[in-house]
């Protein structure tokens, strides 16, 4: 499903005429695009955002010819909070691109069930893919952690038809931890005890 916002070219609206209430500056940029300030409506975008991030291909209609592009960079008002500014990555088509992808953990885990904590290491991972192979998220399968200490590495992802992960295939993605029994104060002392209940027993016996 392609994901459409509309923009219009900055350059045809008066300096003055931009809303930041209801519009949000952005520019296009990439390797075949030249420069474009642009503006798009706030609500608009907003939705796309959170929807798409940006590991999704968005299409930005309302120039001189639709273009593909990623979302390269968000900038937040300090105090007041806000979009008020967004960077847009033109895509060259059937071109290679490099970019992160987050990572969704499904099933359940078989060690967590016994007992185990499950440490997520990474959230995201950078791919190389064309931009129609891009997915908005790459699934781990939790149920590769069967005892406590077992690990999921890059490697054991199993990635989308024309995506490869460049990172390192033996970093660790998730890791399930034993649970160290926690030595309490009282615990000590318990145990300190015993032995001397077990004397007292003895010497009544005898």
């Amino acid at each position: 499903m392609t994901v459409i916002l509309p923009v219009q070219a900055k350059a045809k609206l008066v300096k003055s005429s931009l809303n930041s209430a209801v519009q949000i500056a952005g520019v296009v940029y990439g390797p075949k695009f030249p420069s474009t300030s642009i503006v798009v409506d706030r609500k608009e975008f907003e939705k796309t955002f959170k929807s798409a991030g940006e590991s999704t291909v968005i299409e930005l209609s309302g120039l001189d010819t639709p273009v593909d592009v990623l979302i390269k960079g968000v900038v937040f008002a300090p105090i007041k909070g806000g979009i008020v500014h967004v960077d847009f990555y033109a895509l060259e088509k059937g071109k290679e691109i490099t970019t992160r992808v987050p990572l969704h953990f499904v099933n359940e885990s078989p060690a967590a069930e016994l007992g185990a904590v499950i440490d997520k290491v990474l959230h995201e991972v950078e791919v190389v893919c064309k931009p129609n192979n891009l997915p908005a998220h790459i699934e781990v399968d939790l149920g590769l952690l069967v005892q406590a200490e077992d690990k999921i590495h890059i490697s054991d992802i199993v990635c989308p038809k024309g995506v490869v992960i460049t990172q390192d295939l033996h970093d660790v993605v998730a890791i399930a931890k034993a649970v160290e029994e926690e030595v309490t104060e009282e615990s000590l002392v318990a145990a300190a005890d015993v032995p001397e209940e077990k004397k007292e027993k003895a010497e009544k016996g005898a």
